[in-house]
């Protein structure tokens, strides 16, 4: 990236020393020459001390071709936040003349909270360079969103270019984004749709079938006499495995798609799923809920639901808590489902090397589930003090808590 390289005042001398006035004016010639023939670029920008003119020597063309061509916009700033340089493509961004960018300030094309936080980051700045996330504000008004990387730069002067930047225009990556989101979305209606068709299909048909054979089971058990000992006892065992194949059953299809949800709603679905997560592990639980005065969208519940079901599953499966708890409370405009065990915790975004390109999928569904839903997802653990799992999502204004009810 270019940088000033020189820098040139044009107020008068007060030495009154023929020689370095003569010296000062060959300078401003041969600057002037250099600016002339394109050895040099210049901007001219007013000070505390006057018209100060800063060059860009001409001599790294071939790095300034690069930057020019580049697809992203490259900017150098003085510590005062002024433009010393910026390409083409920064001009195009903020949809402004390179001339009337050039010479400007960074604070130009930033709202006031972005621009509080690149102050911030510009001051915080090292060697390993920092970034940001801003909306750009353009010169007929519009925003875009963009992604800023920041790097100091060498300096030679009070007035030299203090940092680089590198600003990538995020609109289609935030495009592709939201894309990428509804299409993830259509997935989960899709398979929730197909959860809901085997669960009715569990029931209708092999639960009831399961039942149908229990019945001849237990028919056969009461019709073998006492003498056919053996026999009778092996029908007393299949119709006790038949029992327990149909309570199998109707638990899936209970997980799958649960008929309590649509039928009482949020408060009641949770109650039912901690009490058969307790009974079922004999891990201690225990429920506070709010009672909501009127029911969350249909999406909501199922999200809520969804995300305590994932959640007291990984408890089972690789947690090791002996205590959970499970909260639900009115937080102003929002609904909050929190969930805290005793485990032995996990490093919840472990580096991609360790992760092997496997796992961490249930994280992500839940955080994509929260987010379709206007909710925020959150997840702390420490190794060996347990995990506390929080998702809150907006709830419609009629929504009021009543009675806390505890399990």
């Amino acid at each position: 990236m270019k940088s000033a390289r020189r820098q040139h005042s044009f107020r008068s001398s007060s030495s009154g020393e023929p020689a370095e006035l003569r010296a000062r004016l060959a300078d401003a010639e041969e600057t002037l020459r250099a600016i002339r023939t394109g050895e040099v670029d210049a901007v001219v920008v007013a000070g505390e001390e006057g018209p100060q003119v800063f060059t860009l020597e001409g001599a790294e063309h071939a790095y300034r071709v690069l930057i020019e061509s580049m697809n992203e916009g490259a900017l150098t700033l003085t510590a005062a936040k002024m433009i010393l340089y910026a390409n083409q493509c920064f001009a195009r961004m903020v949809k402004c003349p390179l001339e009337q960018v050039m010479g400007s300030s960074i604070r130009r094309f930033l709202s006031a909270e972005d621009l509080a936080k690149l102050r911030l980051l510009l001051k915080r700045a090292d060697k390993s360079g920092s970034k940001i996330q801003v909306l750009l504000q353009a010169g007929d008004g519009s925003r875009r969103p963009a992604h800023i990387s920041i790097r100091p730069l060498a300096r030679n002067g009070l007035q030299s270019a203090a940092f680089g930047l590198v600003v990538t225009d995020m609109t289609e990556a935030r495009r592709t984004e939201e894309l990428l989101r509804a299409l993830t979305h259509r997935v989960v209606q899709a398979q929730e749709a197909e959860r809901g068709r085997v669960a009715l299909e569990l029931h209708d048909n092999i639960t009831q079938l399961l039942c149908a054979i229990l019945v001849r089971c237990q028919t056969l058990a009461n019709t073998l006499s006492p003498r056919d000992g053996p026999l009778k006892g092996e029908a007393i065992k299949l119709r006790e495995m038949l029992g327990q194949a149909a309570e199998e059953v109707v638990r899936i299809a209970r997980n799958l798609r649960p008929s309590i949800l649509d039928e009482l709603g949020l408060v009641a679905v949770l109650r039912d799923t901690c009490t058969e997560f307790a009974q079922r592990t004999g891990v201690s639980l225990k429920l506070a809920c709010v009672q909501l005065a009127a029911r969350l969208p249909a999406e909501t519940e199922l999200t809520l639901y969804r995300i305590l079901q994932e959640t007291l599953k990984n408890v089972e499966k690789h947690s090791r808590a002996r205590h959970v708890k499970v909260c639900l409370s009115r937080k102003g405009a929002f609904v909050q489902l929190l969930i805290q065990d005793d485990g032995i915790g996990f490093d919840p975004a472990p580096p991609p090397a360790r992760r092997n390109g496997k796992g961490g999928l249930g994280l992500l569904s839940m955080r994509e589930r929260a987010t379709y839903v206007g909710g925020a997802f959150e997840v702390k653990s420490v190794l060996r003090a347990g995990t506390e799992t929080k998702v809150r999502v907006p709830v419609l204004p009629s929504a009021t808590a009543a009675n806390r009810i505890k399990l």
